[in-house]
């Protein structure tokens, strides 16, 4: 996906208003580049189709499970940030590096959406919020995660996890040690790149 079939896909999704909202992290994530290592400099000139329609897509999976979306390892927001800006959503972004967890704070009051994003300064495994969906893009294994995420899910919870072409691999590996419903999405903004999806996540009995 070239950057102006990013935009276009947003247009088709999400209007006007959406192009304008991600148009707006994109000009915030830049800016603050220049201070501290958000995303990678090579990104930047792909930055709708390898971060914001990266994120958006996420959104399209959760349909059927509204409600409060955690989203782990923020970092510069992608996908919270995102979800946040193009839903009416709480979202709870999970960031345990100060210096990102302050950016994401002034980032949401920027977009107006404060009032509805909250920000832990910490690692997952010190947050305890029942969430209907979980996110983490490029942050640990799936089995690291899924331990780590636990006591935020519900049996009802929803987990969307980007990952690369080690997806279908993760999820044997994870299935060795939890049950659940898994399994995988094909990315549309990389064809090198699957999101694992899965309900009804829990430990097997040893």
């Amino acid at each position: 996906m070239i950057e102006d079939e990013a935009r276009a896909w947003v247009h088709g999704q999400f209007g006007d208003a959406g192009v304008a909202k991600l148009q707006q992290i994109a000009q915030i994530v830049i800016a603050e580049s220049a201070r501290q290592n958000l995303i990678a400099a090579s990104t930047i000139p792909e930055i709708w189709s390898r971060h914001l329609v990266d994120s958006a897509q996420l959104i399209l999976l959760a349909r059927d499970a509204p409600g409060m979306w955690l989203d782990i390892g923020s970092g510069a927001g992608f996908p919270g940030l995102v979800v946040a800006a193009l839903t009416e959503r709480s979202v709870h972004l999970v960031e345990p590096r100060a210096k990102r967890a302050a950016f994401l704070v002034d980032a949401a009051a920027a977009l107006g959406i404060g009032s509805r994003v909250v920000v832990h300064a910490c690692r997952i495994e010190s947050v305890r919020n029942a969430a209907q969906v979980i996110s983490a893009r490029a942050v640990a294994a799936l089995p690291t995660l899924l331990d780590a995420a636990l006591p935020c899910s519900t049996s009802n919870t929803l987990w969307l996890l980007p990952k690369g072409q080690s997806a279908h691999e993760e999820v044997a590996n994870a299935e060795r040690a939890w049950h659940g419903v898994f399994h995988v999405e094909q990315s549309i903004t990389n064809p090198a790149s699957q999101i694992v999806v899965a309900r009804g996540v829990a430990r097997r009995c040893k």
